[in-house]
């Protein structure tokens, strides 16, 4: 009894585990949407095509579609109004090469397209549907479009009903919602205690904070109610975690409020009050970002979220220093840096919650790392994977035409040599190439050796006479493995599928031996075209070409940075010299996003250094805004000559060359960087004057205003630097 009952725990921990990742449920999915057909067939109660309804509610029973239940509704239904129009078009365009050539780079093009659209979900839409594209083309003459146009909307209603029958009994999405709304409430605290908008009275901010901290109670008590009547299991436990986190970092948010109260009232701590607004927008955004996290279960929200701790910690980190250095030790400076020390500490709790709750953590695509301020309104998580743009990847355009090349001598091989199983040729190349080189030779030795293993073995099934129902049980079985170990081995899931395929095509009728080696030979031969075609099309790795681009946008700022004080100490208009400054920050800045998103796509082994290269990246972006800020309040006649402004201008110039040299070399100079970290720690802005109706006063409350952020921005790129630094002999002992 002891061994049965520790073996009932190890079960149950084991679907705790999996509950927690989609594989299960897409392997279930994808079987019970294949079998169900197969069976109605095989009673005579399916009197249509039934491998393009297998093949529909297959592929759409396997879509892993997150988000607000309405748009994942429309979405599988588009996917099913794509496969309809794949098997019409196959239809209509096979016997014909002409026809099946046009239709072949239609299909290309509309891949390239879903692509673009969703780097989430087109790619295996374009795989799928291109699918069903070849095998309507390799149908007979006789059979009309209806035929399979309506297997195909049959199959795919089949598919969107496996989906959309689980919806009501999983408790997972209401959870990750309560979840979601307790960090969005913190997020609202985190803005509201914000000293940015230095134009709200105090009794107004106070107000504020005032309703923030209530609508959190409220919130987490709602949060807490809902996990007391919610079945114990992994997923409760994780997500009561991040809930978790939520609290303890809005109450150690909520005593750095305390501790500022005094503070912020003494003349003294005026100068350093605008070095606490990027930390505090930081924290709501990072806040904001995780409740769609959580949400959403998106790699890219994920990734995001990474990305947003990781500068956050820099920027405490910065302001710690900054005021232990400018408050001489005093008891309340030291308080603040304490609290800062917490709340620091505490996000790697945070990361490692949120990870736990993301099933799939592990995978990557390409994305936007560009962080903008977030608004409650953001939180799309389907619509936000959604690519609805003009403006597409050249690398993609690229992939698309070298993809439709090939697609269209498959097409022309396997029409003139009426090859049996011919589409295999063009398929293979489909689900081989890649927009990149790397992935593209893992995708051909994965599918080559998965379909030589699958190969192997199914011959071994051609001597075995199995019933029909041995068949469909054994094809059930070799599909659902292949669902399951799609994202987790494709290697392995390759071999699954040539088993089902074999299995599939003997339910039809008896199988040869030609018939795999036809299969294994066709496969390899587009695996290797596939290689050849990446390897003409060498692609050129983002990697090498980030670097110059970056530090083209650091120096930018430096000249732009270097314009405005001398607008500022002469007194000088913003005149077409700062515009064009301004435009060539801007327009760098924006280059740099557009490589970062192109490397974010490459093979991992080509995406080291990703995060502190996307960290730079939105540091010099948000100071360029600064500037921008700065560039507003020039005021013509009114020199601002203080030597603090003078200052900072060298630092800061300095700091932009050194930060690009580093960048450039990819060695930086460890001691110049801590040396430019202490001197901002050191650096002493001029008291903010007050809010009046002199002009004077307002340009010189906003521009020292903003030099506070941009110092905090410097500091934390400088620190970001010098932590991803490779530790060199002559640098060992430097401290920043």
């Amino acid at each position: 009894m002891a061994a049965f009952a520790a073996l009932g725990r190890k079960f149950r921990r084991f679907a705790d585990q999996e509950s927690l990742q989609p594989d299960l449920g897409r392997g279930l999915r994808a079987s019970v949407a294949y079998t169900a057909p197969l069976l109605l067939a095989a009673a005579g109660w399916l009197p249509i095509e039934v491998t393009f309804v297998a093949l529909a509610a297959q592929n759409i029973a396997m879509v892993d579609v997150r988000g607000d239940y309405r748009l994942r509704l429309g979405l599988l239904l588009a996917m099913t109004a794509v496969f309809v129009g794949a098997a019409a078009l196959g239809t209509v365009a096979s016997g014909h090469l002409a026809a099946a050539l046009a239709a072949t780079a239609l299909v290309a093009l509309c891949g390239g397209l879903w692509r673009h659209l969703s780097s989430d979900y087109g790619m295996a839409l374009a795989i799928s549907s291109t699918l069903v594209f070849l095998i309507a083309l390799a149908s007979p003459r006789h059979t009309t479009v209806s035929d399979h146009a309506l297997a195909a909307l049959l199959g795919g209603l089949w598919g969107v009903l496996l989906q959309v029958a689980h919806w009501p009994f999983r408790p997972q999405h209401p959870l990750r919602r309560t979840v979601s709304d307790s960090w969005l409430a913190v997020a609202d605290l985190f803005e509201a205690l914000n000293p940015a908008d230095t134009d709200v009275s105090s009794a107004d901010r106070e107000r504020r904070i005032h309703e923030g901290e209530a609508t959190l109670r409220t919130t987490l008590d709602k949060a807490y109610a809902t996990f007391a009547t919610t079945r114990p299991g992994l997923l409760r436990q994780r997500l009561e975690a991040v809930n978790f986190a939520a609290a303890r970092l809005a109450t150690r948010v909520g005593s750095l409020h305390t501790a500022l109260g005094p503070l912020l009232a003494s003349p003294a701590f005026a100068p350093l009050v605008p070095a606490l607004v990027p930390a505090l927008t930081a924290l709501t955004n990072t806040a904001r970002t995780v409740a769609l996290a959580v949400v959403s279960r998106q790699p890219a929200h994920l990734a995001t979220a990474d990305l947003r701790l990781r500068r956050l910690a820099n920027l405490l980190r910065v302001l710690e220093a900054r005021l232990t250095a400018q408050t001489d030790a005093a008891a309340d400076g030291a308080q603040l840096v304490a609290l800062l020390r917490l709340i620091r500490e505490h996000l790697p709790a945070v990361h490692e919650a949120l990870r736990a709750t993301i099933d799939r953590a592990g995978e990557r695509a390409a994305f936007s790392l560009e962080l903008f301020d977030l608004h409650t309104l953001t939180l799309r998580p389907l619509a936000s994977a959604l690519h609805l743009t003009w403006r597409v990847d050249p690398a993609l355009v690229r992939f698309t035409l070298r993809l439709g090349v090939l697609m269209l001598a498959g097409v022309a091989i396997f029409q003139t040599f009426a090859l049996p199983h011919g589409y295999w040729l063009p398929f293979t190349f489909v689900v081989v190439l890649q927009p990149d080189y790397g992935s593209t030779r893992l995708r051909a030795g994965q599918r080559v050796l998965g379909t030589l293993g699958g190969s192997l073995v199914a011959s071994a099934l051609l001597w075995l006479e199995l019933p029909f129902a041995a068949l469909a049980a054994a094809s059930a079985a070799t599909l659902f493995a292949f669902g399951y170990f799609i994202k987790r081995n494709y290697a392995v899931a390759v071999f699954f599928i040539t088993l089902f395929i074999v299995l599939l095509t003997e339910t039809n009728g008896p199988v040869t031996l030609a018939f795999t080696v036809e299969r294994l030979a066709l496969t390899s031969a587009g695996g290797a075209l596939a290689l050849l075609a990446a390897l003409f099309f060498w692609p050129v790795w983002e990697r090498d070409r980030f670097p110059p681009l970056l530090a083209t946008a650091l120096r930018a700022n430096r000249d732009y940075l270097g314009v405005l004080v001398a607008r500022l100490a002469a007194g000088g208009p913003y005149d077409a010299a700062a515009t064009l400054a301004k435009r060539h920050a801007e327009s760098a800045n924006s280059t740099v996003f557009s490589s970062l998103q192109r490397m974010s796509g490459d093979p991992k082994n080509q995406q080291l250094g990703l995060e502190q290269a996307a960290t730079l990246a939105n540091g010099n972006q948000r100071l360029t805004r600064a500037f921008n800020v700065i560039a507003l309040h020039l005021t013509p006649g009114a020199p601002l000559a203080h030597p603090e402004l003078i200052r900072f201008a060298r630092l800061g110039a300095s700091t932009f060359d050194a930060l690009a040299l580093a960048v450039e070399r990819d060695d930086p100079l460890l001691p110049q960087l801590g040396e430019l970290s202490a001197a901002f720690a050191q650096l002493r802005l001029p008291v903010p004057p007050p809010a009046g109706a002199d002009p004077t006063a307002r340009r010189d409350r906003w521009v020292f205003g903003q030099l506070g952020r941009a110092a905090t921005e410097l500091g934390a790129m400088l620190l970001a630097t010098i932590e991803t630094a490779p530790a060199r002999p002559a640098d060992l002992g430097a401290t920043p």
